[in-house]
């Protein structure tokens, strides 16, 4: 059994990166993530030798399990651990190893894996986990925390923006355009592209009322597209000015202790 204060060295491992062991540890699974991005990409290409293939196979397997014995670990040191289990580290650790095991699962149960080969893919989902290991992404997610409310008043005001998009181009465009425009549902696709100022140009209002009612559509996603930018650059600020103040209380401890 292991004390208490063994595990809290351990987890400074795992977490800290101020440790050699940490820094290292880090560093190897930056790389085995990075491996795992290269070895995805060059399945995906036609003509791979069944030796390539088998290699690359094997590669996954290995590094599932290596991430799968870290997020073991991370558990069994872990102080509370159902709390770390759905924490959001502990989420993006089992998000990582799970779809290996759903694949694992289908083969044992004699399903035609050529019908869940997509879940192969999700190993994409790996990379979630550099932004453990990298201070410049660790802030990113930091300043999603702090503009978290924002965010998500945004995004229901979004969502209403879009719904009353779709309505008003309906009833506009409808008439002249059944097609194009043949229900409130239909009509989302154009309230996206158009509110995202994205503007495809596969459907578009023919009617006055239609391109009226278009052009305040527009406006509005003009705000609806510097909104959230703002928002998560302050809050990449604040994030920057809390690492500074950490980091400076830091200082001014070990300072004290030299003294």
């Amino acid at each position: 059994m292991i004390s208490a204060n063994r595990k809290a060295k351990y987890r400074t491992y795992l977490d800290g990166t101020q440790s050699k062991p940490g820094k290292f540890f880090d560093w190897i699974l930056v790389g085995l993530i990075a491996y795992s991005v290269v070895t995805l990409t060059i399945d995906t290409l036609p003509g791979n030798s069944p030796g390539l293939t088998r290699f690359l196979h094997i590669s996954e397997v290995v590094i599932t399990l290596i991430f799968t014995l870290e997020y073991a670990v991370r558990i069994y040191l872990a102080p509370n651990r159902w709390r770390y289990i759905f924490s959001f580290w502990g989420i993006i650790d089992l998000v990582a190893v799970a779809p290996f095991y759903i694949m694992l699962g289908f083969g044992i149960a004699g399903v035609d894996l050529r019908g869940v080969r997509a879940f192969r893919l999700l190993r994409i989902l790996w990379l979630l986990k550099l932004a453990r290991y990298s201070r410049t992404l660790a802030r990113f997610r930091r300043a999603f925390e702090l503009a978290r409310e924002e965010l998500l008043v945004y995004l229901l005001m979004t969502l209403i923006l879009l719904f009353v998009s779709a309505t008003g181009i309906y009833y506009f465009e409808n008439p002249a355009q059944p097609e194009a425009f043949a229900s409130i549902p239909h009509s989302l696709w154009w309230a996206i592209v158009t509110l995202t100022t994205v503007g495809y140009g596969d459907v578009y209002p023919i009617t006055a009322g239609g391109r009226f009612f278009t052009f305040f559509v527009l406006m509005v996603g003009l705000g609806i597209v510097a909104v959230p930018t703002g928002l998560v650059s302050s809050a990449l600020s604040q994030a920057r000015r809390e690492e500074s103040d950490i980091r400076l209380a830091e200082l001014e401890a070990e300072g004290k202790g030299d003294g």
